[in-house]
């Protein structure tokens, strides 16, 4: 095939899907090898650099997506109005670094690593599409299995998980701390409200 037309073809697919593709599955639409595809891509993504264009190539794993440059986002809220603003309390994003660093994992492990409950954080992180649903451990009871998407990626900058910074054991206590500290203020509001009726 031309590659012009491969490079029109692959535009039209990442452009009409809105979301990532597997290289592999654009390799086969094309009839070629990952390795070729690969290569139209990095050359695509060469010349959205070198142009004035709006959109830009975006890595994720083994997959590509057609996206928005970031310095056209001012222009972007302008026409359709300011989206939605993403809240990410501390408590969640402590929930969001135990599921990115210990993923595939159980809310149960969650809470036992936090020491408090995380039903909120968990519901917030899901409505942000930030977690997913990976499936339910097989043991008692099928517990759901929590990890990232490709949303996670983006907001946070990443192309993969291999990419996330180590977790040092001074933050690990940190995050022990935060949340014995949050559950004894979790015991004085229960204190507080008894005291109240009382």
């Amino acid at each position: 095939m031309e590659r012009q037309k491969a490079e029109a073809i692959l535009e039209a697919i990442l452009f009409t899907m809105g979301d990532s593709v597997e290289i592999s599955r654009l390799a086969s639409v094309l009839e070629m090898t990952n390795k070729e595809v690969k290569e139209i891509l990095l050359s695509m993504q060469e010349k959205y650099a070198a142009e004035e264009r709006g959109i830009a190539l975006l890595w994720l794993e083994d997959s590509v997506q057609l996206s928005t440059k970031a310095d056209m986002y001012e222009y972007l809220i302008k026409i359709a109005k300011t989206p939605r603003k993403m809240t990410l309390t501390d408590t969640v994003l402590e929930t969001l670094s135990i599921i990115a660093y210990k993923q595939p994992v159980t809310r149960l492990e969650i809470e036992r690593i936090r020491g408090v409950s995380c039903d909120h954080a968990l519901n917030k992180l899901l409505e942000y599409d930030l977690i997913t649903e990976l499936g339910r451990l097989d043991a008692p009871g099928r517990p759901l299995l929590f990890g990232t998407t490709e949303q996670f990626l983006r907001c946070f900058g990443v192309k993969s998980l291999d990419e996330l910074p180590e977790l040092s054991t001074m933050q690990v206590e940190e995050f022990k701390q935060q949340a014995e500290a949050e559950a004894g203020m979790l015991q004085t509001d229960v204190v507080t409200e008894a005291e109240t009726e009382v």
